[in-house]
């Protein structure tokens, strides 16, 4: 009769891990490579889920591609572990059970570790041989990311005239990791052509039973699932799941009343899960109809939406002064220097977040504190270098409930370079990550696709790097940032006025606000220490030199620095309507006389942009 017309008017059981019951025996090594090395072992696991009620099983196949097999160097054994596979299978099969050729997903949230094109090359090749070998179906299991899935699921239609069957894995029992509700991200891989889409992993049976009741019966296709055993317990310094299979059973039982199809197990479960299925299940006939549970709505913020630095920046010139937390507790200039911007009705104040890999008292209270008893905007700098995922989104409550919506997306300063050895990096995301994170709030969710019950109002700003030798290269990020949500540019310290028109020239074509940054020298060892030892920047000999010449009076070298930095005012003012004025050791003295120029300026330009 064949799969698919099988799943027109019966439930079909699959089986369960086998994973799970490698390594209950001992094994400690790739599953895969069983293919080759103990081949009648994995044909006895796959007789115990058939002689438990499944009339389906799958290759063991799951890890089995290009990357995975690398670890063990195995990687140039991809062809041969898929043949075996399918041979172990048939050979336990029969003829009355059906054989899924399983393929699993590479990407999980750091999308940017493959490319679409390595993922669809490295699985074609587990494809074809699975087909080849002539298995019933098509298994992809276990996806995380939807744009993976769905160009899989659309490039194995086109090329193989094969069933497929289509299972994502979902952080929770509404949406994706990216945001997309279960149900209209099963609708789309239908509509891409998978024949049976579903969940599979990451939860038990309780919470797969909750994330259908949202899931309508798909037009044209089945439904499926296959549960984990239970959620993932640690006890003793091991990881292990629950001996449920009475359990399992039931909920099996309510699986199939919310429309599933083909139900079997993941991690965790045996064959005695799988012969609780069939006690419960077999012969009953599948759902046609139900009531689905809409999902409920994530409002808007409450109050009404602030102007942001974007918003600000289109319309006129802005400045934002940096202003870095203190390294020590005592605080009293640092805030007499936010005082004193806030007199100068300066845009923003921005706050580093550990810069340089230094720790400093964390930019966020500080922000709090500005927040409370100031007047003045403030963009804080997130760095993914210190917290994970969850303190990153943490951490972005927080400055959402301060009501601080200004957001400076960055990679972060390795560790290493700071002045803490054995200090780690964690780099869960990188600044592209992070800003897609804060726009999955702005949307009212956070990254496992939880309602957050209302939408955040952050704006993000990225990096751009000013003193690269090559622009273009730079362009070329700011164009992937750009896709992946920034609303604007702040750029590193510059200190060529030439280099600014180069910056507007480089950066014209992506029609974003940009802020210039500017930095005051304090003195000659200032200059010389940013020339020989910061990454990346270079001043001229022509500016080393000056400041060579005054490096033993004080008062010279302020008005050096003074004068360089109102030329690169003058400059920035041309051609951008962002000044970034960053305040070395906390000399805000420096930064409010060059704020008091720029408005200076500011009142000086007429309607043209130009200076009078």
């Amino acid at each position: 009769m064949g799969l698919l017309n099988d799943l027109k008017d019966k439930v079909l059981i699959a089986d369960g891990a086998m994973g799970t019951i490698l390594y209950s025996e001992g094994q400690n090594t790739c599953p895969e490579e069983y293919n080759l090395t103990h081949p009648e072992k994995i044909e006895k696991i796959h007789r115990s889920y058939i002689e438990s009620g499944a009339d389906i099983i799958q290759t063991n196949t799951y890890g089995a591609n290009y990357e995975k097999l690398k670890v063990f160097g195995l990687e140039h054994e991809v062809k041969h572990i898929h043949t075996a596979a399918v041979e172990i299978a048939r050979k336990a099969a029969g003829e009355n059970t059906y054989i899924l050729g399983t393929v699993g997903g590479f990407r999980t949230n750091k999308k940017e570790d493959y490319s679409l094109e390595s993922i669809l090359y490295h699985s074609d090749i587990q494809i074809d041989a699975l087909v080849s070998n002539g298995v019933d179906a098509i298994l992809f299991e276990t996806y995380y990311d939807f744009d993976e899935l769905i160009a899989i699921v659309k490039h194995t239609k086109k090329h193989y005239d094969i069933p497929v069957i289509a299972q994502l894995t979902a952080p929770n029992t509404k949406s994706l990791y990216n945001g997309y509700l279960i149900n209209e991200a099963l609708k789309k891989l239908v509509e891409a052509g998978a024949d049976v889409v579903g969940l599979n992993c990451h939860h038990g049976p309780h919470h797969m039973k909750e994330a259908f009741k949202h899931i309508e019966l798909p037009e044209g296709a089945f439904l499926s699932c296959y549960p984990n055993s239970s959620m993932l317990d640690f006890e003793d310094n091991e990881f292990h799941y629950s001996e449920n299979a009475s359990y399992f059973g039931d909920i099996a039982d309510m699986l199939v009343q919310e429309g599933i199809r083909l139900v079997g197990g993941c991690c965790g479960t045996t064959p005695d899960h799988i012969r609780q299925i069939y006690n419960h299940v077999h012969g009953k006939k599948p759902v046609t109809n139900k009531k689905v549970i809409p999902y409920e709505e994530i409002r808007s913020a409450s109050q009404k939406k602030a102007t942001s630095l974007k918003d600000l920046v289109l319309e006129s010139k802005t400045v934002i002064v940096e202003l870095d937390t203190p390294k020590h507790l005592e605080t009293e200039k640092f805030f007499k220097g936010v005082d004193a911007l806030t007199k100068r009705n300066v845009d923003a104040v921005t706050i580093a977040d550990n810069s340089l890999a230094q720790a400093r008292i964390s930019n966020i209270v500080a922000a709090g504190m500005i927040k409370e008893k100031y007047d003045i905007r403030v963009l804080a700098h997130i760095a993914c270098r210190d917290r994970n995922l969850i303190g990153l989104q943490s951490d972005l409550m927080g400055l959402s409930l301060l009501g601080v919506t200004d957001i400076l997306a960055i990679t972060g300063d390795p560790s290493k370079i700071g002045h803490f050895p054995g200090a780690t990096s964690v780099y869960d995301v990188n600044s592209k990550g992070l800003t897609q994170v804060i726009k999955q709030f702005n949307n009212g969710m956070n990254m496992n696709g939880e309602s957050l019950k209302v939408k955040t109002d952050f704006t993000v700003a990225g990096a751009l790097n000013s003193n690269a030798r090559r622009l273009d290269a730079v362009v070329k990020q700011l164009h992937k940032k750009k896709e992946a949500g920034m609303d604007y540019f702040i750029t590193q310290p510059v200190f060529d006025a030439s280099r600014v028109k180069e910056i507007y020239d480089a950066t014209r074509e992506l029609d974003m606000p940009v802020f210039i940054g500017v930095m005051p020298i304090t003195s000659y060892n200032n200059a010389a220490f940013i020339h020989n030892e910061i990454p990346g920047i270079k001043l001229s000999e022509e500016l080393l030199n000056a400041f060579y010449e005054v490096r033993d009076d004080r008062e010279a070298t302020k008005a050096l620095t003074f004068k360089y930095c109102e030329a690169l005012i003058d400059e920035v003012y041309k051609y951008f309507n962002g000044l970034y004025i960053i305040t070395p050791f906390l000399k805000y003295d420096l930064s409010i006389h060059l704020v008091d120029y720029a408005k200076s300026i500011e009142e000086s330009l007429n309607s043209k942009g130009e200076i009078i």
